[in-house]
């Protein structure tokens, strides 16, 4: 089984500039969702979506092409990608002749989908692909798509116009509570302050989630405070996101339930994990200012 620690990050990588599948770097999620109390099947449905700034390949006639690509990589797949081994794995693209934009993204879903769905055996001491249920979407935008980019701020009211003490700094789900007693309201609520840290190198992740929930009224103040304990958390984002969506879940019990989050880029590459209670699409790839 794959594990974060022996992935590249935190280490001096050779940057390779010939097409290499191999690069991709699968961790599967089954061990993080046991933390959460997820043993079988998850309580959400959702995908984890992904901006690649720094996508580019050579044409048939060694004429270099730039392109931004979005990934929609299935909440429900066995693994997530370590994201420096998807940074280069797509540099690996740079010096490789395709066709056209096409072939680029037909290559990029395949290799995405063997590795978001690959299992290893401990018996053979091998990887194997697992049938794939759901697969990667892959989306590429030439140059000439760049303008119709959108910069937008994700919708909802704001909890960061409260002024509140705060104390904690590691996940504190104490700190949710909602009242039971009285008539269930719908809200969206949002916050620039969710931060944590990588989960191998500590480095710092900073995002902006938004809570969109129906059920007993969550106070806000101790959500805000909630959020903002992950301060000094080490975990990916994808695993930080499904550890927020299971704490409202237990501490809250809302009717229905989405949680949203949108990471600044590292190395080329954002990643923005989308969990939700009930089926719905999967929100349009827009980003932030900070994005």
């Amino acid at each position: 089984m794959n594990q974060a620690e022996k992935s590249q990050l935190g280490k001096v990588s050779a940057y390779i500039d010939r097409y290499d599948a191999s690069l991709l770097f699968p961790i599967p999620r089954a061990p993080k969702r046991l933390e959460i109390g997820i043993t079988g099947a998850p309580h959400f449905f959702g995908a984890d979506v992904w901006t690649a700034y720094e996508l580019s390949w050579l044409n048939l006639r060694g004429k270099p092409q730039v392109a931004l690509a979005h990934f929609t990589i299935p909440c429900d797949s066995i693994n997530i990608i370590e994201s420096k081994s998807f940074k280069l794995y797509l540099n690996s693209f740079n010096n490789t002749r395709f066709a056209d934009a096409d072939a680029v993204a037909a290559t990029l879903r395949q290799d995405i989908n063997h590795a978001i769905w690959q299992t290893h055996s401990a018996t053979l001491g091998e990887n194997q692909l697992s049938t794939v249920q759901s697969s990667a979407g892959v989306k590429i935008l030439l140059p000439e798509q760049f303008d119709q980019e959108p910069v937008h701020e994700l919708d909802g009211l704001s909890l960061d116009r409260l002024d509140i003490e705060c104390q904690h700094y590691s996940p504190t789900p104490q700190l949710l509570s909602a009242v039971f007693d009285e008539a269930p309201v719908s809200e969206v609520l949002t916050s620039n302050l969710l931060k944590s840290n990588c989960l191998v190198t500590g480095q710092p992740d900073w995002a902006s989630i938004r809570i969109n929930y129906e059920g007993p009224q969550i106070d806000q103040a101790g959500l805000l405070q909630y959020i903002i304990s992950f301060r000094n958390h080490n975990e990916f984002h994808e695993q930080c996101v499904e550890r927020i969506f299971m704490d409202i879940w237990t501490q809250c019990k809302p009717i229905k339930l989405s949680v949203y989050a949108r990471y600044t880029r590292r190395g080329g590459l954002d990643i923005n994990p989308f969990r939700t209670s009930y089926p719905q699409a999967v929100p349009a790839n827009i980003r932030t200012a900070r994005q």
